[in-house]
């Protein structure tokens, strides 16, 4: 029985003009871009294009140095367009063209990123045909010669050229097209070298004097192509697709994409807030694409604007495109120059300048989106297309303050997140129907009491009503629904309905690396749906790898699942990243301490405090001396933590903790319920599966606790919270 995988290959009869640029990667660098950009002006110029465009017949892969059109009209569209080509091409000497054609099966396909592309020998062989030629050369497959042979118009230009020697030493035999205006009539250099020279082609014997038969070898032909096509797509990918080296498990694609920092020209150092936002913006536009995969910010930050090492950037972020950019701004003038490049070869996919004034600024970023996905070919869904060419707002001055609430959000202390509300709130007294700048409100109110800038009780109400709003005005801001996702779950324990606005805002923007991370080690943990939180974590680290929040996440997802020697690889590396994270060294000795090896996890609680004082990390070392004997330690540290929550927050847990350890339970559990008194999620939200509450498993107290916690929530009342 033939193999289902095989029976299922949908093939189509696509008929292929593969183009691209002789000596293009000895051209300077404008050069190429120059180059390229007029071959496109070119090429989507000639009737043929414009025509089966029209129709929707026409397919498009981008290569670094040309691409191939699959034309599903005729087999002589492909022809057809190389003429126009090579007609016009006559007023660009310096402009070196060579084009291949053949008609054979292609189809769309999901490659092994699951990643639409298009495939099949179709594809490869107008490729193979187009390597024969030098500079000038319109040359076709035998196969496509012997449909043009049909037509008498055609038989005075066609000129065999016998068999060339291509990849893997596969022997093709092709023609040369050529008429007195257009095409090269010279014998191509890779034949020359076999002493074959060009002659006309009169006749094609067998196929065109017996369709019957050609048909049965058509029919043979085709299907030993779909076996080959099939075994070649289970196979590994080529070197560009494989794992990057280093070491880090992070695979490439070539509709992947990091958006590196964009220089700042305007010569005002306070102008770098607009150059980080428009680079920001430009970043969250293309993540809200599912065919591509976008570098979170987090991970491009870390270097700087125009680098010199863009292959080993792409090998460490595990992308094949970088984004490069600059903006210069004067007054209400501003320019945006972008370049995207394919980092393996430094070649210049597409580069362009902007000039437009502020007001304009929304369409540069979506113009800019929607190049690069029509550049990789990315497939946009409508929704996509309406959300890449939203304008947020009409007022430039509300978008100049939310740029800056987003630059201070970056920073991510407690002293920035509250500047960051500053600017937002400001943002709104220009323009009330903002909704972005209620994301951004909710998003940096979720986050003070992480950073020990308020309570929850404080701080987790505000962000909700902020969530909230955003989404009246625009349901479908993905950062929005991530905010109230978290607030549903780490202040409402609202597991299952947190669930539901993750999966929504990943819908939205399966791109955004904090929903995965949150999702993760959130409602799919505390729910104990521990695969599924894993395989969300390590999703997070992909579009975000440099990211130590989510690095150190993944080794929390793993200590959660209590796969404690995978939670120790992860952090590890974490580690290794940046020995100065302190909250790697945290997690290292919970996971230490699990394993029953207090000693080491006593130094990893050492250390993460001697690189950042917080008493979270205070009370995990107190209760660590305390189940290693050293009772005296952990009295005193007791103690330090008492006297510290008089002037600072300090978590209801690290109590909870510190008592369970000592032997007194109950005052333990007074502890956590205090935190869930007080909606502290962050202590409270795992307590069904957390490895260091074991100890209160089986005490009643503790487990109508539990129950508690996860009790079914009433379903809030339609109307919305507004706020002040």
């Amino acid at each position: 029985m033939p193999d289902e995988s095989v029976s299922n290959l949908k093939f189509e009869i696509g008929h292929v003009l593969f183009i691209d640029i002789v000596g293009y990667s000895k051209l300077l660098i404008t050069e190429q871009s120059e180059q390229l950009q007029k071959l496109k002006e070119i090429v989507r110029g000639t009737e043929q294009f414009r025509l089966a465009e029209a129709e929707g017949k026409l397919l498009r892969l981008p290569t670094g140095d040309g691409g191939a059109l699959v034309f599903r009209t005729s087999p002589e569209a492909p022809v057809l367009c190389a003429l126009e080509i090579s007609k016009v091409l006559k007023n660009y000497p310096e402009l070196r063209v060579r084009m291949g054609i053949h008609s054979g099966p292609v189809n769309e396909i999901s490659d092994l990123n699951e990643q639409a592309n298009i495939a099949g020998a179709g594809i490869n062989i107008a490729q193979r045909v187009m390597d024969c030629g030098d500079a000038g050369h319109i040359l076709l497959s035998k196969r496509v010669a012997d449909d043009l042979e049909q037509y008498p118009q055609w038989r005075s230009h066609l000129h065999t050229l016998g068999e060339c020697e291509v990849k893997h030493g596969v022997l093709l035999s092709v023609v040369n097209l050529y008429t007195d205006e257009v095409g090269n009539p010279q014998t191509p250099e890779k034949l020359k070298a076999k002493g074959q020279t060009g002659r006309r082609t009169i006749s094609m014997p067998g196929f065109g004097a017996h369709p019957i038969k050609r048909a049965i070898i058509a029919a043979i032909a085709v299907a030993i192509l779909a076996i080959g096509l099939f075994l070649f797509l289970h196979r590994s990918r080529p070197s560009e697709a494989k794992v990057a080296s280093n070491g880090r498990g992070v695979s490439t694609n070539e509709k992947s994409i990091a958006v590196l920092p964009f220089e700042n020209l305007s010569g005002n150092p306070e102008n770098a807030y607009f150059t980080a936002g428009i680079q920001e913006e430009i970043l969250t536009r293309l993540a809200k694409i599912a065919d591509l995969k976008v570098i979170s910010r987090t991970s491009t930050q870390q270097f700087q604007s125009k680098p010199t090492n863009l292959s080993e950037i792409a090998k460490q972020l595990g992308v094949a495109n970088i984004l490069e950019g600059s903006v210069q701004r004067s007054a209400d003038q501003v320019r945006v120059n972008v370049q995207l490049i394919k980092a393996a070869t430094d070649a210049h996919l597409w580069a362009d300048t902007f000039d437009r004034k502020l007001t304009d600024i929304f369409a540069v970023e979506s113009d800019i989106a929607t190049t690069i996905a029509d550049t990789l070919q990315a497939k946009l869904t409508g929704s996509e297309k309406t959300a890449i060419a939203k304008r947020p707002t009409a007022n430039p001055e509300a978008y100049e303050l939310y740029l800056k609430g987003r630059f201070f959000w970056n920073k991510r202390t407690g002293a920035d997140l509250r500047t960051a509300i500053e600017y937002f709130n400001q943002a709104l007294g220009k323009d009330p129907s903002y909704a972005l700048a209620y994301a951004g409100l909710a998003d940096s109110y979720g986050l003070l009491h992480v950073y020990g800038a308020a309570s929850p009780a404080d701080s987790q109400p505000q962000a909700k009503a902020a969530a909230k709003k955003a989404l009246e005005l625009d349901d479908t801001l993905a950062e929005a629904h991530t905010s109230l996702a978290s607030v549903l779950n780490q202040y409402d324990f609202d597991s299952e309905q947190s669930l539901k606005e993750f999966e929504r805002a990943i819908q939205l923007n399966p791109n955004y690396a904090t929903a995965h991370q949150w999702l993760a080690y959130g409602p799919l943990s505390a729910l104990g749906q521990f695969d599924r939180a894993i395989a969300e974590g390590k999703r997070a680290v992909e579009l975000d790898p440099l990211s130590l929040i989510n690095n150190t996440a993944l080794g929390n997802d793993y200590f959660v699942a209590r796969r404690y020697d995978e939670a120790i690889a992860q952090l590890r590396k974490t580690i290794e990243m940046d020995p100065r994270f302190y909250n790697a060294h945290r997690a290292l000795g919970q996971v230490w301490q699990l394993k029953g090896q207090l000693n080491e996890a006593i130094g990893e609680y050492r250390k993460a405090l001697e690189l950042n004082d917080d008493p979270y990390v205070l009370g995990l070392l107190g209760q660590a001396y305390a189940r290693a004997g050293q009772r005296e330690e952990a009295q005193k540290i007791l103690a330090r933590l008492s006297e510290e929550a008089k002037s600072r927050y300090v978590h209801a847990y690290s109590f909870a903790l510190m008592y369970l350890a000592l032997g007194d339970k109950e005052r333990a559990v007074d502890e956590m319920e205090r935190a869930y008194r007080e909606r502290a999620g962050q202590d409270v939200f795992l307590i069904k599966v957390d490895p260091l509450l074991d100890d209160f498993r089986g005490n009643p107290r503790f487990e109508a606790l539990v129950q508690k916690v996860f009790a079914p929530k009433k379903a809030e009342a339609d109307s919305r919270q507004s706020l002040p």
